[in-house]
């Protein structure tokens, strides 16, 4: 929102020549010349924000319906005509605005440029903006002070669309304002398209509901969709539920939205598996009443709210930390701009989140997402959905795989099996030394996959992730590093040997680390929030299985070596003579049979992971 310019961009060096206190002066005239101010734009100069009409206040638009209205005292028009728009407070109770954005757009493309210009009729209070190529194409406040009612006059250009449809953001607090509400839609005189007469402003009249939707019926007579799968809403407090029927006529859909939230309930209707251009209706706790109300997504931007006539019988209920809402909607909306009709097929979003006073945060989980496109319309299904993208599944799988089971098994062998199978050689090498490297090598490879899925999932960098992504790319770089300083290591009689040897443990032993690290924090990730407390309690017992075979084999060791060196050297020899390789072959069954408990324990922590990942 600060116009203020970098320290580099200033016109300092042209006075290089001049004394150090003109200088001084010099510096601080230019930063007061270039700074703007910084707490919003008060004084209504938001060019910037002309596109998208969103205010840069870093807070979500109020999702509540707004309490003004934009009106026109015309529906029709011919070039050279003017056009009263008026912005006012239309609610009962006493309410106002301290600054506005109004443009005039072509109705049915509006995130095209405005058209026409305005006039003022109050240049105290608004003034005139250049949104795109033309100046005055929209008027804004010109300080900020409370209003109730502003006017400005709209002049068509001299090739105008057919239908212009006005678009208002008013903001009422720093924090509290609506975006892109849609206003009265005018018609070009003596064009095919049908008057427009104004948009009403919306209404929020519902009823509370006094019994909990019920699961009857799912599949058989009306369509739902769960998390989790199967459940039912009327005795499981944590079901998210959402269900649709068709009217006999087949003219309305009636739904049904159930869940735990303390703030908010959603779904949106979606061509693809990305949230953006999308139709959002949404059920929002308001200080313990239900605000049932339909918006549009362009882009994975806030919410703005549509036309809320098109919604009826709408009722609600709020208890026991659920939210419960009900609303039908015409089958075709053939004259609203930008709605979907519900004889087509879409994807299903289910997703939940805080609130307050009304205004909406960004969910909390990932949305549930139907794993498939569902016709509104068509026949009655069960539908099945995820809040895990597939990609993140896999990258999810691959990271388990290579250290839970993977790396963890290959630092076992090098650590206690160097001399169990010594005669045993495959290709030319010790055969623990020949699982050892397989298994790493295959482990980096695994590794590198399974790092580039969430980048193209994310198309980017995820800036939600937290640590996670920092540590993910510490462990991808210490993997090919190890990689890189295996395949130069030096021969075993070489001095620098023992430089490698250090080099080596330090790295694989800091890069084991910090992906267990990294394995409690992707567990925990919206993208692949595995059930808690189980998941890390899991991931703990893990931890203290691997730390247990370590010591266990430890504690074998050391006691083999104190019972051999306790012996004299007579009752050492006669030992020898008489059982030979008694003890080698004993030792080494002892071995083999914690080898493969400890494979069996860290198969069954693994698929006990992949379980719950195809759960979620």
């Amino acid at each position: 929102m600060t116009g203020c310019q970098p320290l580099s961009s200033l016109p300092l060096l042209t006075v290089q020549t001049a004394p150090a206190m003109w200088r001084s002066y010099f510096l601080l005239a230019a930063l007061l010349w270039r700074a703007d101010p910084v707490s919003g734009f008060s004084n209504g100069k938001v060019s910037v924000a002309c596109g998208d009409m969103v205010p840069q206040h870093e807070h979500d638009p109020s999702p509540a319906p707004p309490p003004f209205s934009i009106t026109v005292d015309t529906s029709s028009f011919s070039p050279g005509d003017n056009i009263t728009v008026t912005l006012q407070v239309a609610s009962s109770t006493p309410t106002y605005f301290m600054g506005f954005l109004i443009e005039a757009r072509e109705a049915g493309k509006l995130n095209s440029q405005a058209v026409g210009s305005f006039v003022l009729t109050d240049p105290q209070e608004s003034q005139l903006l250049q949104c795109g190529h033309t100046q005055g194409s929209g008027v804004s406040h010109r300080r900020g002070k409370r209003k109730t009612h502003i006017q400005a006059v709209w002049e068509p250009p001299n090739n105008p669309p057919q239908r212009v449809q006005f678009l208002v953001t008013v903001v009422h607090e720093f924090e509290v304002y609506w975006v892109r509400i849609k206003g009265p839609v005018v018609s070009l005189k003596g064009s095919t398209a049908a008057p427009s007469t104004p948009v009403p402003a919306p209404t929020t009249s519902s009823t509370p509901l006094s019994e909990p939707f019920s699961s009857a019926g799912c599949g058989r007579s009306k369509s739902c969709l769960r998390d989790p799968v199967g459940c039912h809403p009327e005795s499981d407090p944590a079901c998210f539920f959402l269900s649709f029927v068709t009217d006999q006529p087949g003219s309305s859909v009636m739904f049904e939205l159930s869940g735990p939230a303390e703030g908010y309930l959603a779904f949106a209707l979606s061509l693809d598996k990305w949230m953006g251009n999308d139709e959002v209706y949404m059920c929002v706790n308001d200080g313990g009443s239900v605000t049932i109300s339909a918006s549009y997504v362009s882009g994975r931007t806030h919410p703005e709210l549509e036309m809320q006539q098109n919604l009826w019988g709408r009722a609600w209920r709020f208890a026991d930390g659920s939210i419960q809402c009900r609303f039908q909607r015409k089958t075709f909306l053939p004259h609203a701009e930008g709605r979907f009709n519900l004889n087509q097929s879409y994807f299903l979003f289910l997703a939940n989140g805080r609130s307050h006073q009304g205004l909406i945060h960004r969910h909390d989980r990932q949305p549930l997402i139907s794993t498939n496109q569902k016709e509104i319309t068509g026949h009655p299904e069960d539908l099945c959905g995820s809040r895990s993208p597939l990609l993140i599944k896999f990258h999810g799988v691959l990271m388990l795989t290579v250290w839970m089971w993977m790396v963890s098994t290959a630092i076992f062998i090098a650590r206690h099996y160097k001399n169990t199978w010594p005669e045993t050689t495959v290709l030319g090498q010790k055969l623990w030394f020949q699982l050892h490297r397989t298994m790493m090598v295959l482990a980096v490879l695994l590794t590198g996959v399974a790092f580039t899925l969430p980048f193209i999932y994310r198309r980017g960098w995820s800036k939600r992730a937290g640590s996670h992504p920092y540590i993910g790319c510490t462990v991808m770089a210490l993997s090919v590093i190890q990689l890189i300083m295996a395949a130069l290591r030096p021969a075993p009689d070489s001095p620098r040997r023992i430089i490698f040897n250090w080099m080596h443990f330090v790295t694989g032993t800091g890069g084991q680390i910090l992906a267990v690290a990294c394995v409690f924090l992707g567990v925990a990730q919206q993208a692949l929030l595995l059930p808690g407390p189980y998941s890390p309690a899991m991931l703990t017992a893990w931890l203290l299985w691997i730390v247990l075979a370590h010591l266990l084999l430890q504690i074998h060791s050391c006691r083999l070596r104190r019972g051999g060196s306790s012996d004299s050297e007579d009752k050492e020899n006669i030992r020898f003579a008489q059982s030979g390789r008694q003890q080698p072959e004993e030792k080494s069954q002892v071995k083999k049979m914690v080898f493969v408990v400890f494979l069996m324990g860290n198969t069954a922590f693994l698929a006990a992971f992949l379980k719950a990942i195809a759960s979620v």
